[in-house]
């Protein structure tokens, strides 16, 4: 898949939050199937090592990486707000997922299961 610099960078105020998300996608083995579909939902990324995309949005900035099995692994930073959103994108996409959000010092704040 080819790099897509269509979207929006993430905004510097969440740069400095560090990774806040992180989560598994089940039912597809390939990441590249994934970030294709964030490209069509206006998101930019671009290839981040053999098998995994990073993907980018004002509000969001997630690695995501294949494993073994029908599985792929994402982490990141995200707006808080913005989490609920984050979950409806994925639910676009069809699959199922576990997605949790983290406070500064490591506290589990919210989690989604779908």
């Amino acid at each position: 898949m080819d790099i897509s610099d269509g979207g929006q960078k993430l905004d510097p105020e969440w740069v400095e939050v560090g990774s806040n998300v992180c989560g598994v996608l089940r039912g597809c083995r390939d990441a590249s199937v994934v970030a294709q579909h964030f490209v069509r939902a206006g998101w930019s990324t671009r290839s981040s090592s053999w098998h995994g995309y990073q993907v980018e949005t004002s509000w969001c900035q997630m690695e995501l990486d294949s494993i073994e099995g029908p599985e792929i692994l994402l982490n990141g930073v995200v707006d808080p707000q913005r989490f609920d959103v984050l979950g409806g994108v994925l639910r676009c996409l069809g699959l199922s997922y576990s997605l949790e959000l983290y406070e500064g010092d490591e506290t589990l704040v919210r989690e989604l299961h779908v």
